[in-house]
């Protein structure tokens, strides 16, 4: 899969002294994500619905 015109965000909460960050880019019912210290390196795909409920299991629990 050619990647090289999608757009890469990293977490604004990523600070900017530490290399220890992924990027994440939308692709059409997926995301792809690479480490952001190997922007050449391997990329791994994940079904949006997946990602999110992922996210979503990992977030700390609201009252």
């Amino acid at each position: 899969m050619d990647l090289s015109n999608v757009k890469w965000r990293k977490s604004s909460h990523s600070g900017s002294n530490s290399g220890d960050c992924v990027e994440l880019a939308r692709l059409v019912g997926a995301v792809a994500v690479r480490d952001s210290k190997d922007p050449d390196g391997a990329v791994l795909l994940v079904a949006a619905a997946s990602l999110r409920a992922a996210i979503q299991a990992a977030a700390p629990a609201t009252a």
